[in-house]
């Protein structure tokens, strides 16, 4: 299970990250709060912002079902693959919006990967 922790870690400072370039997008800009729009560049941090945390409601609690009834590093292994996603779609996101397929992708399939485990771990537990 240590690995698990340290992959829901490596996801809460990911996420700390995107929130402090965001912060970081909305001073360059010269957004100011509470207006999240104005700056193009600060919109796409703003976005990839949101969405890292929209995804985060199913990821982390899907990593942890995972882990318990499935397999702890199966689910680590789904979860890094998720944190790889997100800084390839942050890449992507801020280069070109339309670019963001690869990177969002990857954490789909990751987050499906994680619900499909820790659902198969649950049943066969029943």
């Amino acid at each position: 299970m240590e690995f698990v922790a340290l992959v829901t870690l490596l996801l809460l400072f990911q996420y700390l990250v995107f929130m402090t370039l965001c912060g970081k997008a909305r001073a360059d800009g010269g957004v100011k709060a509470p207006a999240v729009t104005g700056n193009e560049q600060f919109e796409r941090a703003y976005r990839v912002q949101m969405i890292t945390l929209e995804q985060l409601l199913v990821t982390l609690p899907a990593l942890w079902l995972s882990a318990l009834y499935f397999m702890p590093l199966v689910a680590a292994a789904l979860g890094l693959t998720f944190f790889l996603g997100r800084i390839l779609y942050r890449a992507a996101y801020i280069r070109d919006p339309a670019a963001r397929g690869p990177g969002m992708i990857i954490g789909f399939l990751a987050n499906v990967g994680l619900l499909l485990t820790a659902l198969w771990g649950v049943i066969t537990r029943l």
